[in-house]
């Protein structure tokens, strides 16, 4: 048989292939390593970003449940004051009512009289102006301010 390669031959080809695998698996080596630093680089701020987000949703949670409470408490005051408004006005209409009969021949009451009645307010005895405030701050159907300003003498018919 004829012999095509050299010991010497075998052995220098043997050395050269595997100075070449070694190259190859280095560069290998040094790819995965860099891709393994980034890999946790890339996790540490993904867990990063997830800690944020669960912060910025529980801020969220919390101002919306805020929002609710204060919505409550302003509707809860709004109703009081609207109350104490309503107890006010009969104070003041029963006080008007005594006045009147106390007095009612007097100068200054028929003034005082006059001015309430430009104000739009009546004695307790008398009928109401027809402005119902329940009606205009819960009404029952689609409110016309047009109408409503109009009525109270605040506007200008259109005609």
């Amino acid at each position: 048989m004829l012999k095509l390669y050299s010991e010497k031959d075998v052995v220098t080809l043997v050395k050269r292939l595997k100075e070449e695998y070694e190259g190859a698996l280095r560069g290998h080596r040094e790819k995965e390593a860099a891709l393994t630093e980034e890999n946790r680089d890339l996790r540490a701020r993904v867990a990063e970003l997830e800690g944020e987000r669960s912060g910025a949703l529980a801020a969220f949670a919390a101002a919306e449940r805020e929002r609710e409470k204060i919505k409550r408490e302003g509707a809860q005051a709004v109703e009081g004051e609207r109350r104490e408004l309503a107890l006010l006005i009969g104070k003041c209409r029963r006080m008007l009512d005594m006045l009147r009969t106390k007095y009612p021949d007097e100068e200054d009451t028929a003034a005082f009289s006059a001015f309430c009645s430009e104000l739009g307010i009546s004695s307790a005895a008398e009928e109401e102006s027809g402005f119902d405030l329940e009606e205009v701050t819960s009404p029952k159907g689609p409110l016309d301010l047009g109408k409503l300003c109009r009525e109270l003498g605040l506007m200008e018919d259109d005609e």
